[in-house]
């Protein structure tokens, strides 16, 4: 039988976007039919793989060059669109990366970033598809990739891992998406309405699993979430989180009353 977290090795390292999602659509199947196995203790390389696999397009600029477009034109909005289907193309991999990467965790870990794989490519799908609905498709764009260069900071520590890519990164969609939905309620484009509902919905679950772990870590270390976020913050060099902060998505999504104060909200 197949192995989790080799098989989420072998689809980070894919390239094209459908096949991915489709693959990650059929591991979590598989893995729910226990068709798939779980080694939580194994040791796996990256073997001289190219990770992540991603397509050749969008070409990736530094985020202040990615090009700002008007929400009245068609243009504008599947530009908007894409920049999120690139953050969920990212997230789909960072999932990924966190199943095959770290060894040892409970069987509850894996199963839980499986479960953020699956929800991330299938938020990939509804943003792609009103995207093509408007003749546009993912790497129309140009895009950047802050969320997979934190990724790459914190390959070498799970603590950090869940620290700053799903508590700090991701956990900024939280304020934004709200942002995103009212300007696409204000021009009556309830698709995009629905699809960024679906969207909120489901990260504050994402970050609420990031949230777990990271106080599951920290108690096992007998160290402080506070305490601890901070020094990762500066040794890992994290983005200053500046607001308007979604508060109550936040408190559902698992942040204590002492990290919101520490916001400055």
């Amino acid at each position: 039988m197949s192995e989790l977290r080799q098989v989420a090795l072998n689809i980070l390292a894919q390239t094209e976007p459908r096949e991915k999602v489709n693959h990650v659509f059929q591991l979590f199947t598989d893995y729910q039919e226990r068709r798939i196995t779980l080694n939580p203790d194994s040791c796996l390389s990256e073997q001289n793989l190219l990770l992540p696999g991603r397509p050749e397009k969008p070409v990736l600029v530094p985020p202040l060059q990615v090009p700002r477009r008007k929400m009245d034109t068609v243009e504008g909005r599947a530009s908007l669109m894409h920049s999120l289907a690139h953050i969920e193309f990212n997230a789909i991999n960072l999932a990924l990366d966190a199943i095959w990467r770290f060894s040892g965790m409970p069987a509850q870990y894996y199963e839980d970033w499986l479960k953020v794989a699956k929800e991330e490519a299938y938020h990939f799908s509804l943003v792609e598809n009103y995207m093509q609905s408007y003749g546009y498709y993912y790497g129309d764009f140009e895009a950047h990739n802050s969320l997979w260069e934190m990724v790459e900071r914190t390959t070498d520590s799970i603590l950090a891992r869940m620290a700053l890519v799903p508590r700090t990164m991701e956990a900024r969609g939280l304020d934004a998406v709200p942002m995103i939905r009212e300007r696409f309620k204000q021009i009556k484009e309830n698709g995009a309405v629905q699809i960024l509902d679906i969207i909120l919905r489901d990260e504050i679950g994402h970050v609420a699993i990031g949230n777990h772990w990271f106080n599951y870590l920290c108690k096992q270390s007998n160290l402080s979430p506070i305490v601890a976020y901070q020094e990762l913050a500066i040794t890992y060099r994290a983005p200053k989180l500046k607001g308007p902060f979604n508060v109550e998505a936040r408190r559902l999504a698992g942040f204590s009353d002492e990290e919101i104060e520490l916001l400055g909200v």
